[in-house]
């Protein structure tokens, strides 16, 4: 089950609050590091409820809420690759009625009786975007956020069910093909069967497999694992008329050589969409690879254009999810874990049991009140469901099955990493390690992993495994001891050669060049994301500044309410972070820097399109002063878009903008316009 126990529906704007944190951070664990830490029912149900309050106060829907976007942001071991077309995710279904409130938004849109829909299936795998040119593979990309991606080329390359070339004579100039890599049932068998022989670690599933493997820096590795994929979808697409049906495209992506799944039908109306969930259903467990739901499109491609999108997601489409599943099993002990801001989750240690083809070990408890109220003891037989994930949750217990020494579980007193006490505030549902960085060690591990992160200070090559060899032997105990670090010290550890070593000093060198946006977040102040900590450059312009400000003068940012305030004021009244501050602008981490009132007013109001490689800047890079200067960057180009910033090999968006009358200038004069 969910935490019942944030903030109070009361106050929509501390609930939405809470809501976009819990879902970002759900949602990173999810897309980003491929470790689930709630099933996809309990995520479901939070963003359900974030949807419904933003529905209600449009004010309220800030521009970083998971309702306008898709995941979360790309690794920072990969190139990003900017999605010339956006890869949407799509809204889901639980229900017959859900399937048939949809059939009827789209026959009143479409002003059909029995609108036609293509039926497919819903892979468990990973999304990913082939981008050919004339009828080469020239890029592959993971879908990242949504908008940005991270470049996997090198290990698509492997994938044998992926053409290098297409299969025709007239390919078209440019198209992007949408589709899911995947590993089936049996290759994940036969690849976990090498695992045990070699005494490595077994994978948990086939989707998990399926991320790890294609995510591996090492594409020869890759190339050692079966890998599958299924074409489901289309990007862009030049020199080629563009199919008129879903079906079409997908018969027509078989005649290119690409993969297909055959699990699918051209359907009418709601009776024919619960026929196809029905009837797949029952082979569900006879198909050769996972998957949790179907999908459900309206098949003319037309009708499709004509319905458009939510900010999230298309109207035309939904994903009809399967029940969860759930097994019985004994919670042998409930131990706890310390996370990056000190909360303590409280989490049953179970006699591994299999649940939907997983093996499940381990089920969060989320917090101390949730523990109470399901009365989960250990020795208790308990209900796990798991909803298409590897993290399951524990339903209930057993009642006829509790043993007569089962025990309660009594939260600890102290850290069990640093000893410090566990503290709960009075209206906080979560439990914290008072210890904080300094001497909490499973703290400043997080917090460290935080501050190199891609969207923070993106120091490439501090990764885990390094961050826990200097912490551990005790070489870093802040972010400020990160740029301290000399050669010979890296160089010691564990399979660090010289030129690792070399490389992740430069990297620490190039970050001390950075943005404030990026610096703000990179300290990890509670309840402060990334969206956050743009709208607090922008407004305040300088760090000084920021550092000034009382409780009233952040309540004027736009993104920033209450309970976010009062998380600023409490870690900038915190002495030991001032110093980190302090000690981080003097070892020479800089920014530019000006006046709030030029911030405010620099490009305000104005949206901008990036297309094509600019010649000195990465596309995050222009993002990041367009932002900084008040601008808003946008993916696609609209009559609305102020300027398209255009570089070589600039493709669709340029035509579209020439086509709209949309101002286009290049590098230099967006420039310019920073500078004016």
């Amino acid at each position: 089950m969910i935490d019942p126990h944030g903030p109070d529906r009361a106050d929509p704007a501390a609930r939405a609050a809470w809501l976009r944190a819990t879902l970002a951070r759900h949602a990173h664990a999810y897309y980003v590091l491929d470790d689930p830490t709630i099933p996809d029912a309990d995520y479901d149900r939070l963003y359900r409820e974030l949807e419904q309050i933003e529905a209600a106060d449009p004010a309220l829907a800030t521009a970083d809420s998971p309702t306008r976007r898709v995941g979360a942001a790309p690794l920072g071991q990969f190139a990003p690759v900017r999605h010339s077309v956006p890869m949407l995710s799509l809204g889901n279904g639980f229900s017959d009625a859900d399937v048939i409130a949809f059939d009827r938004r789209v026959a009143q849109a479409l002003g059909e009786d029995a609108p036609e829909y293509a039926a497919e299936l819903k892979f468990d795998g990973l999304a990913i975007n082939l981008r050919y040119e004339d009828g080469l593979l020239v890029e592959a990309a993971t879908r990242g956020d949504g908008a940005t991606g991270e470049n996997v080329t090198a290990n698509i390359r492997t994938v044998q069910a992926i053409p290098l070339r297409l299969h025709t004579p007239n390919p078209p100039k440019l198209l992007d093909i949408r589709g899911e890599v995947l590993m089936f049932k049996g290759d994940f068998a036969r690849m976990n069967a090498r695992q045990r022989e070699a005494g490595a670690k077994e994978f948990a599933n086939p989707r998990n497999a399926a991320a790890g493997n294609l995510r591996q820096l090492d594409s020869r590795i890759t190339a050692q694992r079966t890998l599958r994929f299924f074409a489901y979808g289309i990007g862009a697409l030049e020199g080629a008329p563009m199919p008129p049906s879903h079906t079409a495209l997908l018969d027509w992506y078989g005649e290119l050589g690409v993969a297909v799944c055959a699990e699918r039908a051209a359907v009418r109306g709601a009776q024919g969409l619960l026929a196809f969930f029905r009837d797949i259903g029952l082979r569900r467990v006879a198909l050769p690879y996972e998957i949790d739901g179907v999908v459900y499109k309206v098949n003319q491609l037309a009708q499709q254009a004509r319905m458009g999108f939510v900010s999230r997601a298309p109207r035309f489409a939904i994903a009809h999810k399967f029940p969860a599943q759930e097994a019985t099993t004994l919670v042998q002990e409930i131990g706890v874990q310390v996370g990056r801001t000190g909360a303590i989750t409280p989490v049953a240690r179970l006699a591994a049991v299999t649940v939907g083809g997983v093996s499940v070990t381990n089920a969060t408890l989320h917090n101390e009140d949730e523990v109470r109220r399901k009365d989960i003891r250990i020795g208790d037989t308990v209900i796990v469901r798991r909803a298409g994930d590897v993290i399951p949750e524990v339903v209930a217990f057993v009642p006829e099955l509790r043993p007569a020494d089962a025990r309660e579980f009594v939260m600890p007193a102290s850290c069990p990493v640093c000893g410090s006490p566990i503290v709960r505030g009075e209206d906080e549902a979560v439990a914290r390690c008072a210890g904080g960085w300094v001497k909490c060690a499973a703290q400043r591990k997080g917090g460290l992993l935080h501050f190199v992160s891609r969207r923070a200070m993106d120091i490439e090559g501090l990764g885990e495994q390094l961050v826990d060899q200097l912490v551990e032997r005790n070489l870093i105990n802040t972010a400020a001891d990160i740029y301290r670090l000399g050669f010979v010290a890296l160089a010691e550890l564990d399979r660090m050669a010289d030129k690792s070593a070399q490389n992740v000093l430069a990297a620490i060198e190039k970050s001390k060049s950075t943005s404030l946006a990026r610096f703000v977040y990179a300290l990890g102040i509670r309840h402060v994301g990334e969206a956050t900590a743009k709208a607090l450059a922008r407004h305040f312009g300088n760090l000084d500044a920021l550092l000034q400000a009382d409780e009233a003068a952040l309540l004027e940012v736009a993104d920033v309410g209450p309970v976010v305030a009062r998380s600023i004021l409490e870690f900038l009244n915190d002495a030991l972070n001032l110093e980190l501050i302090a000690q981080l602008r003097a070892l020479g981490l800089a920014w530019p820097e000006t006046a709030a009132d030029r911030i405010a007013s620099a490009l305000q109001g104005k949206t901008f399109v990036l297309t094509g490689t600019l010649p000195n800047l990465s596309r995050d890079d222009a993002a990041a002063l367009i932002e900084a200067a008040g601008g808003k960057v946008a993916g696609s180009v609209s009559k609305k878009t102020s300027y398209v910033v255009a570089g070589s090999d600039a493709g669709s968006k340029l035509a579209k903008a020439e086509a709209l009358g949309v101002t286009i200038i290049d590098e230099m004069q967006l420039k310019r316009l920073l500078e004016e």
